[in-house]
């Protein structure tokens, strides 16, 4: 048949074959963003060699049987992806429920509190579990998972990232307990709070960096503005006026317009000011910040975590005026004619030092009380 000479011609191009994911994809991306974020949790354990070892032999199998479970649907494949992950979460278990950790990888030696990186990573590896176990229910036949790539690569990117970030920057503890007593080791040692030398409020145990940060900015800003009312008739002038409390060693003057002024925490305008009345002189050593009228020590801001500590004062009766006129025994009433103090939360901030630290409530009975179940703070690491 001749063929028209007007007729394209064409030829056909050869077929590509399709490239298609396993069946683990899910668990296969999980297993690479844990063995990412223990990648670059390496840099934040460098002082310890067997840490370092640790962690690159743990992102090395897990970027690994990740990478080949991606592609694969072979049942040693995803036996080894699952177990793998499997025993990962179970180490990472032991050192959040050990009293010492990981106690045979130096470094790795002292138990912590769970922070992001370590928490996404044993998330991440969990989730490749569950794949491994899903497809072992269904006796290994399932069907390839490139749709489950498309959707969930990028959200695993971005969830890993910041899990490196954190792990970069990931605050652990290292030493050994004595005397009842953790050593934290820290680029500078912590140091009592002295006033007009540099704030360093690190070295408290469960403190995080952000709450460290948090409280230090607190007693920063009070240092720098508190000094305003160190004269006592200036905060007189300014409305300030004192309960009557001076017989105690230490004299708060309140000024009631700041209770409900929706400041709070704010050093130029405290609800109470604390002066020492030792030596027959009013010296102003601390501001006492409250909270509005009616909150209770459940509404307190989760800020300096262990560093601040809140309390109450529910055994005062205060005389009409205002001015402190006694005690009360618990959860009995006032005598007649004086008034039951509130049990709005409160917290010291001293721009002196203090031998529990600059958060210290007062001792004996002016200290109040805490939230049940809590134990009462001195912070002897920063007192002087």
């Amino acid at each position: 048949m001749a063929l028209a000479l007007d007729t394209p011609f064409t030829t056909a191009a050869p077929a590509r074959p399709a490239i298609r994911t396993g069946t683990f994809a899910l668990g296969a991306l999980a297993s690479l963003g844990a063995g990412g974020i223990h990648a670059a949790a390496i840099g934040a354990h460098g002082e310890h060699p067997q840490a370092v070892y640790t962690f690159a032999l743990v992102a090395l199998f897990q970027i690994g049987v990740g990478a080949v479970a991606l592609v694969s649907n072979r049942k040693l494949v995803g036996a080894a992806l699952g177990l793998g992950n499997l025993a990962l979460v179970g180490g990472w278990l032991l050192a959040k429920l050990s009293s010492s950790g990981i106690w045979f990888v130096n470094g790795l030696d002292t138990k912590e509190p769970v922070q992001w990186a370590d928490g996404l990573a044993v998330g991440m590896a969990t989730v490749a579990v569950l794949v491994v176990l899903v497809a072992a229910l269904r006796h290994w036949h399932l069907p390839s998972s490139d749709a489950i790539s498309r959707v969930f690569a990028l959200p695993v990117v971005a969830l890993t990232l910041t899990g490196m970030v954190a792990a970069g920057q990931h605050v652990h503890n290292h030493g050994t307990a004595a005397a009842g007593h953790v050593h934290t080791a820290a680029a500078v040692p912590p140091t009592p709070f002295v006033p007009g030398q540099p704030i360093n409020l690190g070295g408290v145990p469960g403190v995080t960096p952000q709450q460290q940060a948090q409280a230090e900015n607190i007693l920063a800003s009070t240092l720098y503005f508190l000094p305003h009312f160190a004269d006592y008739r200036v905060a007189e002038a300014e409305g300030w006026f004192s309960i009557g409390d001076g017989v105690s060693g230490f004299e708060h003057f309140i000024k009631p317009s700041t209770f409900d002024d929706g400041k709070i925490l704010d050093p130029t305008a405290p609800e109470s000011l604390v002066y020492s009345t030792a030596g027959g002189k009013r010296t102003l050593t601390a501001a006492m910040y409250m909270l509005q009228t009616g909150a209770t020590l459940a509404d307190v801001p989760k800020i300096g975590g262990k560093l601040m500590q809140w309390h109450i004062h529910d055994n005062l009766c205060f005389s009409p005026t205002g001015h402190i006129a006694g005690l009360r025994a618990a959860g009995g009433p006032c005598p007649a004619g004086q008034v039951k103090g509130g049990e709005t939360p409160m917290i010291h901030v001293w721009i002196t030092s203090n031998p529990c630290g600059p958060f210290s409530a007062l001792e004996g009975l002016g200290a109040g009380s805490i939230a049940p179940g809590e134990t009462r703070l001195c912070d002897h690491v920063h007192g002087a």
